[in-house]
C-alpha cells in the first residue's frame, strides 16, 4: 500500500516528522544496546546492522511491506550474532505498528507470522536458547499488531461518521435547494394565475368601455360606460386583494400563523361572475363533495388559467365557455371548454406550462388541446387522495 502527499507542503511535513522519528528510534535503541545487557553489546557489524535498521521508518508509511522486509533482512543477522535483542525491539515496533494501521488486517498478519516463522527457524538453527528468548518477545511483538489493528478500525469508523455527517449535510443542502426551487416556482405559478387573469379581464373591459365611448359619440349611454367601469375598478379590488393575500402567505410561510386559506371551489363562482362581466357565456357546474385542501386550491387555479385563456384567445364577442368540475372513482375531473377559434397565435406564455404543473402537484395529469372544427378544451383529473 501506498500513501501519496499530493500537497508539496504537506509532504515536506510529513518527511520531517519522518526524520525525527527514526533520530528518536535510532537514539533510543542506542541507549537500549549501551546500558542494558552488557554482555551482548553489539560488535562493529552488529552496530551496522542496528543502525542500518533504523533507515527503513523513512518509508514506512509510503510502503509498509517493503520496510517490514528490509527490516527481516537487517534484524535476522542482527539477532543471529546474539547482539542486544532489545535494542532492536523499538525500530521493529514502529514497522509493524505502521503496518498494522495502513494494511489491511489479514495482510497484517499474514507479514507479521511469516517474519516471525521466519525468525524462530534462523534462532533454532543457529541458538536453541535465542530461539526462545525470540518466542518470548513474540508476545509484544503481536500485541504492537493488534494495537495498530485496533487503531485502523477506529480510524475507519471515525472516518465513516464523519463521511455519513457531510452526506447528510450535502444531503440538508441540496433539500433546502430543492424546496427554494418548488417554492419560487410556486410562487411564479400564483402571480402568474393572479395578474394574467386579472390583467385579461381589464383588458376586455376596457375595451367594452372605449367601444361604447365610440359607437355613437352623440347617444352616449352613460349607464353602460358607468359600469364598465365599475367592473374594471371591481376588478382591481379583486386582484388587490388576492395579490395582499398571497404576500401574507409568503411573509408568514413557515410561522403556522397565515390568515387566509387557499382558494378552493366555492371560489369559482367569482372567477364564472368575473368572465361573464368580460362579455362570455360561461355555464358552471360544481360537484358538491369538498376536495381536500390542495387538490381544491389547484382545481381553482387550473379553471382561473383556463377561463383567462378563453376570454383572452376566444376570438369572438359571444364566446360561450363550459366549466365542469365533477368527483368520482376517487378523483375529481375538471374540464374547461370553449367554442372560441382556440389558443391562436400571439406569444407563448406560460399557462398551459402552469396549469400542467398545477396538476402534477397533487398527483393528477392535464390534458390541453383545440377540438374538432372550433374551440379548445382543459381537462385534468386529480386524485382525490392528494398524492404529490
Amino acid at each position: 500500500m501506498t500513501v501519496i502527499n499530493r500537497d508539496p507542503r504537506t509532504a515536506q511535513h510529513a518527511t520531517r516528522e519522518y526524520v525525527l522519528l527514526a533520530l528518536a528510534v535510532t537514539v533510543l535503541a542506542v541507549l537500549l544496546a549501551l546500558v542494558t545487557d552488557p554482555a551482548r553489546r553489539p560488535d562493529a557489524l552488529g552496530w551496522l546492522l542496528l543502525l542500518a535498521a533504523q533507515l527503513p521508518i523513512l518509508w514506512r508509511r509510503r510502503h509498509p511491506l517493503a520496510a517490514l522486509a528490509a527490516e527481516a533482512v537487517l534484524l535476522l543477522p542482527y539477532h543471529a550474532l546474539d547482539n542486544n535483542h532489545a535494542a532492536a525491539f523499538p525500530v521493529g515496533a514502529v514497522v509493524l505498528y505502521s503496518l498494522a494501521v495502513i494494511c489491511r488486517p489479514l495482510y497484517t498478519l499474514l507479514a507479521t507470522g511469516t517474519a516471525m516463522t521466519l525468525a524462530l527457524s534462523v534462532m533454532m538453527v543457529i541458538n536453541r536458547k535465542q530461539a526462545a528468548e525470540a518466542l518470548r518477545i513474540s508476545g509484544w511483538v503481536f500485541a504492537v499488531v493488534f494495537i495498530g489493528v485496533a487503531l485502523r478500525f477506529y480510524r475507519q469508523y471515525v472516518a465513516a461518521v464523519v463521511e455519513r455527517a457531510e452526506r447528510a449535510e450535502r444531503t440538508r443542502e441540496q433539500e433546502v435547494r430543492r424546496r427554494v426551487a418548488e417554492e419560487r416556482l410556486r410562487i411564479a405559478r400564483d402571480l402568474h394565475d393572479l395578474l394574467a387573469h386579472s390583467i385579461t379581464l381589464i383588458g376586455v373591459q376596457t375595451s367594452v368601455a372605449a367601444h361604447v365611448l365610440n359607437a355613437d359619440p352623440e347617444r352616449l349611454d352613460r349607464k353602460a360606460v358607468a359600469k364598465s367601469l365599475d367592473d374594471i375598478a371591481e376588478t382591481c379590488r379583486t386582484a388587490r386583494s388576492e395579490l395582499r393575500t398571497t404576500l401574507e402567505v409568503l411573509r408568514e410561510h413557515g410561522t403556522g400563523d397565515a390568515r387566509d386559506p387557499l382558494p378552493d371551489l366555492h371560489g369559482l363562482v367569482g372567477l364564472v361572475e368575473a368572465a361573464r362581466v368580460s362579455g362570455a357565456e360561461v355555464d358552471l357546474t360544481v360537484t358538491d363533495e369538498v376536495p381536500p385542501a390542495a387538490v381544491g386550491a389547484a382545481a381553482y387555479r387550473i379553471v382561473q388559467e383556463a377561463l383567462t385563456n378563453a376570454v383572452r384567445h376566444g376570438g369572438r364577442r359571444d364566446l360561450g365557455i363550459r366549466v365542469a368540475v365533477r368527483a368520482g372513482k376517487g378523483s375529481l375531473r375538471v374540464t374547461v371548454t370553449d367554442d372560441g377559434t382556440g389558443a391562436g397565435g400571439g406569444t407563448p406564455g406560460f399557462g398551459l406550462v402552469g396549469m400542467r404543473e398545477r396538476a402534477r402537484s397533487v398527483g393528477g395529469t392535464l390534458d390541453a388541446g383545440p377540438l374538432p372544427g372550433k374551440g379548445f378544451e382543459v381537462s385534468a383529473v386529480l386524485p382525490l387522495g392528494g398524492n404529490p
